[in-house]
């Protein structure tokens, strides 16, 4: 059944956003990303309490691309 759409008014699509109007089938955003963190760093929650002696993050990365989106 064919969509009916009005008025759109589009602010803002950020880099890995999927803008449709009218239907569709399928629809899928791609995006990927490299996190780099030393010891404690995604610790969540209340009363949390971390202690590190000492925390090193090594980065050697030499390979071009990592996660490849065709």
């Amino acid at each position: 059944m064919p969509a009916k759409v009005g008025a759109v008014k589009v602010i803002n699509i950020g880099s890995s956003s999927i803008f449709n109007i009218g239907d569709v089938y399928s629809m899928s955003p791609e995006s990927t990303a490299k996190t780099y963190a030393g010891g404690g760093s995604f610790n969540t929650g209340d009363g949390t309490h971390i202690q590190l002696k000492e925390s090193n993050t090594y980065v050697r990365d030499t390979d071009a691309a990592d996660q490849n989106i065709d």
